[in-house]
């Protein structure tokens, strides 16, 4: 007879995606290795950017990688310390010190926390796809420029590095893809510098690395009105970039990777992964786009091991292998960020017979979103531009759409006005002189079943038209009304003048 725990079902623990193969385990390694290399520059620049000690952007890329491994909704996003945060950041510690930043990124990463429950998430699906190619193409623009600084005034051996670095990452996958090409381009050329004792820009150039692990406090500002009433709005700027930079990010992973993610949970896990960052004393941060890229598209990478072993390596680099590290030239990682930029350009975009098969108005809100991010170096300028021109753009694409046909009964006594289309603000408008008041009968009938109402604009257009009508003691007769413009029009009618 059998016990009745012999009888209940065994739990199984479901293995991690990681642990699919070792094929897919290597990639995920490797790729975390390629990231961690290319995150030590980088978090250091932005660190300069935001005026703090090249540590504090080391640590935010370490704690934010780590933290957003386990609680994001996007696998295999990267997420660290950015230009974009620092940007915003930067005025915070210029006029008021370390501490206020630190503390504007734990408020700011409670308020992502805050949007994310509150689903601003799915504001997303009102980003068109135009504003999206823009997006990409101007953050590839932006990595590539980003590298120019690196190529000035340097010794001429910087320029053969960087060729042959780019070369290698061309011509290696031929050869195999077991091994990253970035990977092999990085240590290829560290060996012929070191080696051959080739003076060149090194990443130690750009600032000391951290010789021990971040430790947790709270920021060294005063808990009061004041401190709060200084930070919130560094705080509030700081959480809308962070999430719309990650979302966007976000999305473009969706595509490459063919699936989808929960960009609620993705705006909660970044909030999440600041404040945690802020405690540690990190400057904050959100998606990155060139070394999501690195480990997306140029190694492969697709799970949350990738992310978590970016921030881990990125420490242990630092920390272990630090003076090998500082001896990487520049130009080995200048070669890897070109070689993203080139792939994160939507080329297609941009082909001739693209240009030509699409509407203008497509191409204009791709333009005006490149341009803005170009000039402003902010990424969320560029998107807000861009969907309010595409919004601009469809408004008034679709206000022509409603048309108005008028047919008079044969006995003459009564009209019947037929409205087609979408009836808002823009079509609206020129609704009210498209209806002969002088010369219709007394008897008109505005036929709207195929016609729909969505806001109160419209609803105003037809009580001036029933005003109209009035004033020369004719009778309107509204009919076919669906049930929410129904709604909306018995709520409305005759609650919009200025009398009321």
């Amino acid at each position: 007879m059998s016990s009745p725990l012999s009888a209940a079902p065994k739990l199984r623990m479901s293995k991690p995606d990681w642990l699919a193969s070792p094929k897919v385990f290597r990639t995920e390694v490797l790729a975390g290795l390629v990231v961690a290399l290319a995150l030590i520059p980088e978090a250091i620049s932005f660190s300069i950017i935001a005026g703090v000690d090249p540590a504090v952007g080391l640590f935010a890329s370490f704690t934010m990688a780590v933290v957003i491994s386990v609680v994001s909704g996007r696998k295999a996003m990267i997420s660290a310390a950015t230009g974009a945060i620092a940007l915003v950041i930067a005025p915070l510690n210029r006029e008021y010190g370390l501490g206020h930043l630190i503390a504007a990124v734990i408020l700011g990463g409670l308020i992502q926390i805050v949007l994310g429950a509150l689903g601003v998430a799915k504001l997303m699906r009102f980003v068109p796809r135009s504003v999206m190619v823009g997006f990409v193409n101007a953050l590839a623009i932006l990595i590539f420029m980003a590298q120019v600084p690196e190529m000035h005034d340097v010794p001429w051996p910087v320029y053969p590095l960087i060729i042959g670095g780019l070369a290698l990452m061309v011509f290696f996958p031929k050869v195999t893809t077991v091994i990253p090409a970035p990977l092999v381009s990085i240590v290829i050329l560290t060996v012929i510098t070191i080696a051959a004792g080739i003076a060149v820009p090194t990443v130690g150039d750009k600032g000391d690395l951290p010789s021990s692990l971040p430790v947790p406090g709270l920021p060294d500002v005063p808990f009061t009105l004041d401190t709060l009433t200084t930070i919130a709005p560094y705080a509030f700027a700081f959480a809308l970039v962070g999430l719309m930079e990650s979302l966007m990010t976000a999305k473009l992973v969706d595509d490459i990777t063919d699936t989808h993610s929960n960009k609620t949970r993705e705006s909660i896990g970044q909030g999440i992964a600041n404040i945690v960052t802020g405690f540690f004393g990190g400057m904050g941060g959100c998606a990155m786009i060139g070394q999501t890229m690195i480990n997306v598209k140029v190694s492969g990478a697709r799970t949350r091991l990738s992310t978590f072993l970016a921030g881990t390596f990125l420490m242990v680099l630092c920390i272990v292998f630090g003076p090998v590290v500082s001896d990487i030239p520049m130009a080995a990682l200048v070669a890897v960020m070109i070689m993203v930029s080139v792939a994160t350009f939507d080329w297609h975009s941009v082909q001739p017979n693209t240009l030509k098969r699409m509407p203008i108005g497509e191409t204009t809100v791709m333009v005006v979103t490149v341009a803005a991010v170009v000039i402003t170096h902010n990424l969320a300028i560029g998107v807000i531009l861009g969907s309010i021109t595409a919004m601009v753009i469809f408004a008034k694409r679709v206000a022509h759409l409603a048309n108005v046909t008028g047919v008079v009964d044969p006995d003459g006594r009564q009209v019947v006005y037929a409205v087609t289309g979408e009836l808002f603000f823009a079509s609206s408008n020129d609704l009210v002189g498209q209806f002969d008041y002088k010369d219709d009968p007394d008897d008109v009938v505005i036929d709207l079943t195929d016609a729909h109402i969505w806001d109160a604009s419209s609803v105003a257009a037809l009580d001036a038209i029933g005003a109209k009508y009035k004033q020369r003691g004719k009778k309107v007769t509204i009919i076919g009304l669906n049930e929410p413009s129904a709604e909306m029009h018995d709520k409305l009618a005759g609650q919009l003048s200025a009398g009321h």
